[in-house]
């Protein structure tokens, strides 16, 4: 069983219009709500083995925030630019590849860290089944600092296919376990 965590980065900051959206910070709500839903993640008892960020300032300060709440670092954390505003597609294609670079041990738990509107397609393209009123909450909106939490019945990231995903949990900064 494997899986994804997929955890749309918390609320940036546009104090600053002169910045690219590359280069956007976190705003004061943004930096309040990520240690909430580590530690909500925590408490589930969810760490990922493996963490693909977009390399976008707002992506790594939530991950820099929600990596604490875990009792230890994930193995392996790694940012990327194909990660940032990446479509359902393009995330797809990197989940399944994931399985060629970890030929030694292939990890459990992957999280991506992103952005809309690419997270919540891809949540919406990957799951099949869940709690109504999670799949109600997710279909209606993935807000800022929000994560679905997919399980996947298969050993394989290569094998993950539309519909074959169970939204186990998920999480926003107002509604949280």
């Amino acid at each position: 069983m494997l899986t994804l965590s997929l955890l749309r980065h918390a609320k940036s900051s546009w104090d600053e219009p002169g910045l690219s959206d590359h280069e956007r910070p976190l705003a004061k709500r943004g930096l309040k709500a990520a240690p909430r839903i580590g530690a909500a993640l925590s408490g589930l008892g969810l760490k990922p083995d493996l963490v693909l960020c977009s390399d976008a300032v707002r992506a790594r300060e939530t991950l820099s925030l929600i990596l604490p709440t875990f009792s230890a670092p994930p193995p392996q954390v790694v940012y990327e630019d194909v990660v940032y505003m990446a479509m359902p597609a393009a995330l797809l294609m990197r989940i399944r590849s994931v399985e060629a670079e970890h030929t030694d041990r292939t990890p459990r738990h992957m999280m991506i860290v992103g952005h809309n509107p690419g997270l919540e397609e891809l949540a919406m393209l990957l799951i099949g089944t869940g709690a109504d009123d999670d799949l109600t909450r997710i279909a209606k909106k993935f807000p800022t600092c929000a994560v679905a939490v997919i399980a996947f019945e298969t050993g394989n990231w290569t094998e993950i296919v539309a519909g074959a995903g169970c939204l186990e949990h998920f999480l926003t900064p107002s509604h949280r376990p």
